[in-house]
């Protein structure tokens, strides 16, 4: 047993004595701003002091990605929109790119609608915009916001209005990725939306929360 254990224990301190002096001739290098020599071969010289650690892998540049969410849609209550209308459903697909690790700028295709009764709306926004992201190695929340067209349609029998109409849109949005791995994020997303199309004359307003969970994966 002591034959195993005591070359063991020498090769060990060996080791550590030459880590050791391999971190002191670095910090001398350093200090006196002489670039050190390559350290030997098969030894690992320590990273600069201060400097920043290297970015989550799923920040990279130009990183492109697919996203999809369910959720539901809660109408505004004004009087010239969707007063009483009820909770609805809501869901979204898209492509963005990573165009910096604080910065996407993503495409989207969704639809939200709600009802009362027999009465019914239903809103397609075909949006374009941008997130702001604080990096992080598992949670990055961001803020966001885009613009763009928006079809809607809206069938009142109480009110005697069935028609659809085209306008122009946006919105903000709020939420945070959960990394589950390189690749893939689990997302939740609060996201209101501003249009207000005409509709035989009358002039709807449709804006409204979307709150939904989904994920984004990318490629």
């Amino acid at each position: 047993m002591r034959k195993i254990v005591f070359p063991f224990l020498v090769g060990l301190l060996c080791a550590a004595m030459a880590s050791t002096a391999l971190a002191d001739r670095h910090d001398r290098y350093e200090k006196y701003g002489v670039p050190p020599p390559p350290p030997p071969r098969g030894a690992v010289a320590p990273p600069p002091r201060g400097a920043p650690p290297p970015p989550p892998t799923h920040a990279v540049y130009g990183q492109m990605y697919l996203f999809g969410h369910l959720g539901f849609y809660e109408p505004n209550d004004d009087r010239d929109g969707l007063e009483d209308y009820d909770t609805g459903g809501a869901f979204d697909i898209g492509i963005g790119s990573r165009v910096s690790p604080v910065l996407a700028i993503e495409g989207t295709l969704g639809a939200y609608g709600s009802d009362r009764g027999s009465d019914e709306v239903t809103v397609v926004p075909v949006t374009f915009g941008g997130r702001l992201i604080i990096p992080g190695p598992f949670f990055e929340p961001y803020v966001g916001g885009g613009v763009g067209l928006y079809f809607a349609d809206l069938d009142e029998p109480t009110s005697r209005i069935d028609d659809s109409d085209t306008t122009f849109g946006g919105y903000l949005s709020l939420g945070m990725d959960a990394w589950l791995n390189p690749r893939m994020a689990l997302n939740f997303e609060g996201k209101y939306h501003w249009a207000e199309p005409e509709f035989d004359g009358f002039d709807v307003d449709v804006s409204g929360w979307t709150v939904s969970l989904g994920l984004r994966v990318s490629f």
